[in-house]
């Protein structure tokens, strides 16, 4: 016990505002453990400056309670003055750890609560199940432990001051992003997901049951996309299997019955019975993909599909019935969420009437009339025709193709993370001045390229056991002869790293007054942008030697967080911190009134500059489902303007009840009446979810969107 400490006081205030007895060795402790890190070992020194510090107190407070707030400030007060600058710096370096450590319980603390308060919206389609939950509480953690012990400081105060935004940063040490999957390969020579060897399917619906259970699979190992680039070829060579079998299962039939059918009405019969396989397993594959869940139940995989390329009849077939299953829905015609269906065109293929999958086209177009899905790739747009196989597209707009470690392929590759700079706070920041604005947003790459060599050392040391599906069942390029304690490096330098944007609208109204959908000259100005921003990653895979891209930002709770940040800052700007959002990449606003050639037209170069990943919308008052010349017009428009990937947006409200799907303005089912059943579905950032699913910033840049194109059905 210090002399004469218990009769001085006998209380103190603590943070929380509770008042508890007070300790004066408490003091002593402190000091004397902050002497001791500097190589102090004399107790009675720490002993008699707590004496130095009660007498402070005593006569600053007078009586009164002080807080442990106060005592703190005191004993550095006291170190410093008696001449103990170095115990002083260590006392205030432990005083600052605690703090920060304090600082991200209580921040944790207001995230855990605001995710069991069920208002967490960063994902659309994680939903608020228990598993969901705690999946959203650990990423908490995740994210505070990367962010407050491996992050480099500068990196980590840019990604929380909202320079830029580190991507699946809960994930930041222990996966990669997406892939698209070698589907071929896998279903010829079997695969293991874990609990036993699977082998070669022998019919159509084991295939397409595998190739939900590879996706499904494939997910629990990342955190981003799963994709299948060649659907309709790798599942059409078992169309061909399923022939065979039914000939044979109707031979034999037949034999037994003693019945003699003659070849055509034969053959006839077998292709009803393969078309019924077919479609089975294809709606199978999408109510699979609508319930199977990963990430411990949380949700269900983020999948993608390309088709309509293939002119074998195999390939044909499977096209038209996953088409028709989709067009069909769930089971009382809801619209399913997935997969995300990519529907390549290509001149030749089925772009003009007189092409071999020209039917595919207009089936797919009017499966999209009523359910938003199919989007459109195009394989003949300048960036996409160079390669030798097509470019499969992902989820909500991610490409991956060029590299500089290999070939330039689709399959077999995916994007290792992606972190995307806050480019309105860069043109608010330079006031006018481009010079300021060009040298802030090379600052801006660099630090940016800088984060994803970071995290890139971090993934390229994990390990191919640290993945047993992905890498343990070989799926990535020149993983092939990988063993179980492996570094992974060899095979993920063929992904990429990717820097995005968000807000070029915006950042163009902070620079010259106008964005680009109004202006010519903001036009020029945001190529200008966004060309320097494609030099400055492609330089950047020259110096690395690593596949640096840029991304059109798919900014789905980002477009929020980065405005009330800068609102915060900045505050209310017209035209660009007044909204709830920013704009998505290059878009033009969504609220802005253009026609949609005039968009299309504006937004088309854009496509060219992203190769990490791009997408373009026109926006309809309802679904086209009787105008389909209409809707075939904007796609040759998306087509023409040497767009790479397209989508056309329109309501879809659809009765849990009895089906009905259409435009309801209100909570009333028009055709069976139900009331409080209408599940309205709408595309956010390039997948779909219902509108309930939205966080509030793109809840009010849905309800904003204007439409681009008036039509009669």
């Amino acid at each position: 016990m210090v002399r004469g400490g218990s009769k001085l006081f006998s209380t103190i205030r603590k943070r929380d505002g509770r008042e508890v007895a007070f300790n004066e060795n408490k003091i002593t402790d402190a000091i004397f453990k902050a002497a001791q890190s500097v190589g102090g070992e004399d107790r009675q020194t720490a002993m008699e400056l707590t004496i130095e510090v009660l007498r402070f107190l005593k006569n600053r407070f007078n009586g009164h309670i002080f807080t442990v707030e106060d005592v703190q400030d005191v004993v550095e007060k006291v170190l410093i003055e008696k001449g103990h600058a170095k115990t002083a710096k260590a006392f205030i370096l432990y005083r600052d750890k605690r703090t920060r450590i304090r600082e991200t319980r209580s921040e944790m603390m207001d995230a855990v609560a605001d995710v069991l308060r069920e208002t967490n919206r960063e994902n659309a389609n994680v939903g608020n199940s228990p598993s969901a939950k705690v999946l959203q509480i650990s990423e908490i953690a995740s994210k505070e432990y990367y962010l407050k012990r491996v992050i480099p400081l500068e990196q980590a105060e840019a990604h929380i001051n909202g320079d830029f935004y580190i991507h699946d940063l809960a994930w930041y040490g222990k996966t990669l992003t997406c892939l698209q999957i070698p589907l071929h390969r896998l279903l010829k020579e079997g695969f293991n997901n874990g609990h036993g060897y699977i082998r070669p399917p022998k019919s159509i619906k084991t295939a397409a049951a595998l190739a939900a259970i590879i996706l499904q699979s494939n997910q629990n190992d990342q955190h981003g996309g799963q994709s299948f680039a060649f659907f309709d070829r790798d599942l059409g060579i078992y169309v061909e299997k399923e022939f065979q079998r039914q000939e044979k299962l109707l031979k034999d039939t037949l034999d037994k019955l003693g019945v003699k059918v003659d070849q055509e009405k034969f053959a006839q019969l077998v292709q009803e019975r393969v078309e019924d396989e077919v479609y089975q397993a294809m709606e199978g594959f999408v109510y699979n993909l609508n319930t199977m869940h990963s990430r411990a139940g949380a949700q269900v995989p983020f999948s993608s599909i390309n088709l309509g390329t293939d002119t074998t009849r195999g390939g044909r077939m499977i096209t038209k019935m996953l088409l028709k299953a989709y067009e069909k829905g769930l089971g009382k015609g809801e619209a399913p969420i997935f997969p995300n269906i990519c529907f390549k065109i290509k001149d030749g293929i089925n772009y003009d009437p007189e092409d071999p999958n020209y039917d595919l086209f207009k089936l797919s177009m009017q499966v999209a009339c009523k359910r938003l899905f199919p989007n459109f790739s195009f394989q003949d747009s300048s960036f996409n025709s160079i390669f030798d196989d097509e470019v499969a597209y992902m989820g909500c707009r991610t490409r991956v193709i060029g590299n500089v470690h290999g070939p330039e392929v689709t399959e077999g590759r995916g994007n290792l993370s992606f972190t995307t700079i806050n480019l309105p706070r860069l043109g608010i920041n330079a006031k006018g001045n481009l010079s300021d604005f060009w040298s802030s947003l090379d600052k801006m790459v660099d630090l940016t390229v800088k984060q994803l060599l970071t995290r890139y050392d971090f993934q390229k040391r994990l390990k191919v056991k640290d993945f047993p599906f992905l890498m343990g069942q070989k799926l990535y390029l020149d993983s092939e002869d990988l063993e179980p304690n492996d570094t992974i490096e060899k095979a993920i330098r063929h992904g990429t790293l990717s820097i995005g944007f968000i807000g070029l609208a915006e950042t163009l109204m902070a620079l010259t007054g106008k964005h680009h959908g109004e202006s010519a000259e903001a036009q020029a100005l945001g190529l200008s942008i966004v060309s320097h921003l494609r030099r400055k990653c492609d330089e950047a895979s020259q110096k690395y030697n690593l596949n640096f891209s840029l991304l059109a930002t798919p900014a789905e709770g980002l477009s929020g967080k980065f405005v009330t940040k800068d609102r915060e800052l900045f505050g209310e700007i017209k035209g660009i911190t007044d909204k709830e959002w920013y704009t998505n990449s290059f878009h033009v606003p969504v609220d802005y009134k253009i026609d949609a050639i005039k968009k299309i037209n504006i937004e088309g170069p854009y496509h060219k500059l992203c190769n990490a990943g791009h997408i373009s919308y026109v926006e309809l008052p309802s679904a086209p489902t009787n105008n389909l010349e209409a809707f075939e017009s904007i796609i040759q428009a998306m087509y023409e303007a040497d767009m790479g990937y397209a989508a056309v947006n329109f309501p879809v409200d659809i009765c849990k009840e009895c089906g009905f799907n259409g435009v309801i303005d209100t909570d009333l089912c028009p055709a069976c009446g139900t009331s409080g059943k209408i599940s309205r579905v709408r595309r956010i950032t390039g997948y779909l979810s219902t509108l309930d699913m939205f966080n509030d910033a793109k809840k009010a840049e849905e309800k904003n969107r204007t439409k681009h194109m008036e039509f009669s059905n």
